[in-house]
């Protein structure tokens, strides 16, 4: 096969897209053909902008396959329809719009975080980190909604979710099985909005609310199902050593851990999603996307079997473990 620069191009080129998805959801384009297809006169008229700027975007999303275009008008596809539009459960316009605002510029200063090895630092005011918990909420809905319909929680009971952020991943387990309980053990000042998840979902009386230091905390119990979502890139490897030993202690033998995070392969060929979270988790705060092999080293010294790992479409994976 002769080589061509194609592949150079389109990664060369990929910021581009990214900022036409973020300024076409931002303006509204996705939401304005939920209710069926438009030419680029009516999509001006519906955002309330440039009829040649819309017309540019809606044909960018096209290119890229989110909008589908015949005879002039534009509609959406369903991906587009089921995550931008605001008809599904989940609209990931905040998340678009925290990568495009927060995320974009930070990453304007990646030379020096590379040349260094100096991780960045994110400077933000008030509104600013509003617009940063909205979008990363956001992001951690879509991982929950994957989770949930990639796992069948019907044979556990006792759940210990541990040093997590978000409380949805515990709620769709709960969600899919009426006899599962969970406790949340989060750190202080991570523990707000548990309760309200659990009770608009109707399963605030299985939930339990703690708050420990999470490389500190030692939860015990006998828990059949442990989470830890979205913990480990945020601890140094004494401290997850430390966490999964805890977390050991608090499971009955042959209980399951769901181990949630990003992860660098060993495989000839690295997952995408993956390798791009380790550059966004350094250069935003110097937090730690680690090689799944040492990973599933800590594991086997805290007393964790490794069982398998899943992947979550457009999320991270979860790292299946069996308590030894």
């Amino acid at each position: 096969m002769n080589a061509t620069p194609d592949r150079i191009l389109d990664i060369a080129t990929g910021f581009m897209g990214a900022k036409q998805l973020d300024n076409a959801a931002r303006i509204g384009l996705f939401a304005a053909l939920a209710g069926g297809p438009r030419d680029a006169a009516g999509l001006a008229e519906a955002t309330r902008h440039p009829e040649r700027q819309v017309r540019i975007l809606a044909d960018a999303m096209n290119a890229l396959g989110l909008l589908e275009r015949s005879a002039g008008s534009y509609a959406l596809a369903p991906d587009a329809e089921k995550y931008l539009s605001g008809r599904g459960d989940i609209d990931l316009t905040p998340f678009l719009a925290f990568l495009g605002d927060i995320s974009y510029r930070q990453w304007l200063g990646y030379d020096r975080t590379v040349d260094t090895d100096h991780p960045g630092a994110l400077e933000l005011d008030e509104a600013g980190w509003s617009d940063f918990m909205a979008g990363v909420m956001t992001y951690n809905a879509l991982h929950a909604e994957q989770y949930g319909e990639a796992f069948d929680f019907a044979d556990f009971r006792n759940a210990l979710d541990f040093g997590g952020l978000a409380a949805g991943f515990s709620v769709v387990a709960m969600a899919q099985n009426p006899e599962l309980a969970t406790r949340y053990v989060y750190a202080p000042g991570f523990t707000d909005g548990i309760a309200e998840a659990a009770d608009a979902a109707g399963c605030a009386s299985r939930v339990v609310i703690e708050e420990a230091p999470t490389e500190t905390a030692q939860p015990g119990g006998e828990h059949d199902l442990v989470l830890l979502t979205h913990v480990l890139h945020r601890f140094t490897p004494e401290q997850n050593v430390a966490i999964l030993r805890a977390a050991r202690a608090a499971a009955v033998p042959g209980a399951t851990l769901h181990l949630l995070d990003f992860f660098l392969d060993r495989d000839p060929v690295q997952r995408g999603i993956d390798a791009l979270h380790a550059g966004e988790y350094f250069n935003i705060d110097g937090t730690l996307v680690y090689p799944i092999d040492e990973v599933e080293g800590w594991l086997s010294e805290a007393g964790w079997s490794v069982d398998r790992l899943v992947a979550l479409p457009g999320s991270p994976r979860v790292l299946v473990a069996t308590a030894a």
